[in-house]
């Protein structure tokens, strides 16, 4: 493999630096793809598209995609990718495009590392080539531990009702990608980014974004076996506001992210936005007197506010709860930065509705009701969900992802009626219940299915059914039976989203409708 620094390296690295548009000449590059998820199959499909001479390295699997790659011409290697393929390294890559379930410390990138072989994540790919389908749509960037999912479909909401063509992408499950190449064109992408995909990105050069507006809604520690540590994980996100030119958004009650805005060198005439519930500030968008107002984006924000909603409405239309008040306020932000009007804003979100598993009201019987919240995955999005609810049967558990339990136990146990258990990482969690909730009633369920009170063995059956009987035991009315794990699904289920549903269907089976 030749080594950056040699004349092969250096007239590599020459070329790359000139490929900044759709229309540059990408024959014949020599590109190897990492992964073939969602994001890998996208990134091969467009650069065979470019005219590229793409390889694609992935786990063996009988995924379709693979039979769309034999369509497409493009090469793969299925197999143990913890060393490096005989094809790899005949192919010489000029560039690799990594996926972005690849840990840095993969062996791959390590030994790309090595040989001076640049990586580019897909975001940075899609960037450069934005200009396909006419003048290039503006991007907005959206981050954070928890929200990111539903702020972006609330921005894309706004944005349509305003009249512009929009689309919701990246790891909302769009690949950007994707966006770039619809012969539609559109005027504004809403990017939803992870750690991920944030941590391949340049600070400077062709390959860094420039943003018409950023956000990071929060940072808790969250993929930190991923990341290797808090401080490179908050690094990762830190990345969104760079070069921004028009709006940074950030939380005020998280001052990680007012930090990430007052370090990021941005573009001039950027303005740093402040969300919260509370009063708003001059350059904010919050709350006053039930009323979500903006004081940012008028020209006489030191005396007066607009309306944009209230927070009755927001609880009619299901928005009710804090954390998504401030998604409403995060999206209104970057709609405000591109001219939406109030008027806008509130027409949209009176039509909006929440994802499935989102704080999804599954049932409500005998004064219980029951709340599926699947999607808090982490223990910050969790802390968010339980303060919504005074009185709480918690189904918690999974996989903890390198994160401690212990914090969220100990603020929230004070609401908790009982908890139940799920998930591989058991022991974390049965310990600090012991620590701060000696007396409370704790169920567990363990990978086999079989249910756990204290020691002893009751019985063997599915998780959520498990779990939706204990929890019908435990509840009484006023209470709130509320499936937030506070952790990843993968080792029990399929998905959050499979997670979420199985709880639906157990719920309903129990009560007979």
């Amino acid at each position: 493999m030749a080594e950056a620094t040699s004349p092969r390296g250096r007239h590599a690295a020459d070329r790359l630096h000139g490929l900044t548009s759709w229309h540059s000449d990408w024959r014949n590059l020599r590109v190897a793809v990492l992964g073939l998820g969602v994001t890998g199959f996208s990134a091969a499909d467009t650069l065979a598209e470019l005219g590229a001479d793409v390889l694609v390295l992935a786990s063996p699997g009988a995924d379709e995609r693979f039979d769309l790659l034999t369509v497409l011409g493009v090469p793969f290697v299925q197999g143990d990718l913890r060393t490096v393929p005989a094809e790899l390294e005949a192919q010489h890559p000029e560039l690799i495009i990594v996926s972005p379930g690849f840990h840095p410390d993969h062996p791959l990138l390590l030994w790309a590392a090595k040989c001076g072989v640049p990586v580019w994540g897909d975001i940075e790919l899609a960037w450069r080539l934005r200009d396909k389908v006419g003048p290039p749509a503006e991007w907005m960037l959206v981050t954070g531990t928890n929200g990111k999912t539903t702020t972006v479909q609330l921005a894309a909401t706004m944005l349509a009702a305003h009249g512009s063509r929009v689309a919701p992408c990246g790891n909302i499950g769009v690949p950007v990608l994707d966006a770039i190449r619809d012969p539609a064109g559109w005027d504004v992408l809403v990017v939803e980014l992870s750690s991920y995909q944030l941590h391949h990105l340049p600070e400077n050069g062709p390959g860094a974004l420039r943003p018409w507006a950023s956000l990071c809604l929060n940072v808790a520690d969250d993929h930190l076996d991923w990341h290797g540590s808090a401080e490179a994980y908050r690094a990762a996100k830190a990345k969104v506001y760079l070069n921004t030119a028009g709006a940074c958004v950030y939380n005020r009650a998280d001052a990680a992210t007012l930090a990430m805005v007052q370090d990021a060198e941005v573009q001039e005439g950027a303005r740093a936005i402040g969300i919260g519930l509370g009063v708003p500030g001059p350059s904010d968008l919050g709350i006053v007197d039930g009323i979500v107002c903006d004081r940012a984006f008028l020209e006489d924000r030191f005396e007066r506010a607009l309306e944009l909603t209230t927070v009755p409405d927001l609880v009619a239309a299901g928005l009710g709860a804090p954390h998504v008040i401030l998604d409403v306020l995060a999206a209104s932000a970057l709609a405000r930065s591109f001219g939406v009007l109030p008027a806008t804003i509130h027409t949209a979100l009176a039509t909006f509705h929440l994802d499935a598993h989102r704080i999804e009201t599954v049932a409500i019987a005998d004064g219980v009701e029951w709340i599926d919240d699947s999607k808090a995955t982490n223990p910050h999005a969790a802390d968010a969900s339980l303060a919504a609810y005074e009185s709480v049967v918690w189904i918690v558990g999974g996989l903890l992802k390198g994160v401690d339990i212990e914090q969220l136990v100990q603020k929230h146990v004070g609401r908790l009626r009982g908890a139940i258990i799920i998930g591989v990482d058991r022991l974390a969690l049965r310990e600090v219940f012991a620590r701060h909730a000696p007396l409370l009633t704790v169920f567990e369920i363990d990978a086999n299915d079989t249910v756990f009170n204290g020691s002893e063995a009751t019985g063997t059956e599915q998780v959520m059914t498990a779990a939706v009987r204990l929890a019908a035991e435990l509840a009484q009315a006023g209470d709130t039976v509320l499936l937030a794990p506070a952790a990843a699904s993968m080792d029990q289920f399929a998905s959050y989203a499979e997670r979420g549903r199985l709880f639906n269907q157990a719920v309903h089976d129990f009560l007979g409708r």
